[in-house]
């Protein structure tokens, strides 16, 4: 039997399904209820990096990794997006709370810092799957890009949102102020997903880079999708999926410890 020290709720060894279930759906009403900002933008986002590059490098580019320039390029495109979206979903959710001071309402209920985490990132990780679903259907109808492995491509586009679901909160406990969160997207989010091989493959990098790549958690998610859709890679998904599920247990391990801890969330 625990005992909620905020609340005394008592619970008796199990989970509060009640709770979580209400954290994750209000996560979820968060970007559905505008869901041209967080659904079709990301699409629209996306056809326009696929379109200039089809008419700035398209026309002359040859196969990459055997196959045709665009369809190298589609898949990564698709994972920056989604994790992009996961860590926005999370990130947003939690400062929002704390700059206007409600975030105590989350807190106060009898859920468990397990809970807490997992309702956060169940939000972040359906937006990254229907993000990912979104496109992928684009990318299949409109380019014929195709899946070889669905599978693997579910599974990396998951652990993707997980991943950067957990990065969204760690980045909010963190900051203080809308301008500090903006700092963390521009100067690591952003980079992490476009210095991990999105838009070329790391083969014809420079020997330091390629060292540089492959301790980029982002270039194992970035390069399974791309395996589950052209049916090749860089590097083995399976060392991928290893790599990036210790990097999301370990992110997640931090979330549980600061909500349990109450670091920068309790005065």
């Amino acid at each position: 039997m625990q005992i909620n020290r905020d609340m005394g709720v008592r619970r008796f060894g199990r989970w509060n399904m009640l709770g979580l279930y209400e954290l994750a759906w209000r996560e979820a009403r968060r970007f559905l209820t505008v869901w041209t900002q967080t659904l079709l933008a990301p699409l629209a986002t996306a056809g326009l990096f696929l379109a200039v590059f089809a008419l700035a490098i398209g026309p002359s580019r040859g196969d990459v990794m055997g196959v045709p320039f665009l369809h190298f390029l589609a898949p990564g495109i698709l994972m920056m997006t989604v994790i992009q979206n996961a860590f926005a979903n999370t990130s947003s959710s939690l400062m929002i709370g704390k700059v206007q001071g409600n975030i105590v309402d989350t807190l106060m209920p009898p859920l468990s810092p397990l809970e807490l985490v997992l309702g956060y990132v169940a939000g972040g990780l359906l937006r990254g799957l229907m993000v990912a679903l979104t496109i992928a259907v684009v990318m299949k109808l409109a380019l014929g890009v195709p899946i070889e492995h669905p599978l693997w491509a579910l599974v990396f586009a998951a652990l993707g949102s997980i991943l950067l679901g957990g990065l969204g909160i760690v980045a909010a406990i963190l900051a203080e102020k809308f301008d500090h969160m903006a700092a963390i997207t521009n100067f690591i989010v952003t980079p992490l997903a476009f210095l991990s091989g999105t838009f070329y493959s790391t083969e014809g990098l420079p020997q330091a880079m390629q060292v540089l790549t492959h301790l980029n958690p982002v270039f194992y998610l970035i390069d399974g999708v791309r395996y589950g859709f052209i049916g090749t890679s860089d590097s083995s998904p399976w060392l991928g999926l290893v790599i990036c599920s210790v990097t999301a247990l370990a992110v997640l391990g931090l979330c549980w410890h600061w909500f349990r801890t109450g670091y920068r969330l309790k005065p």
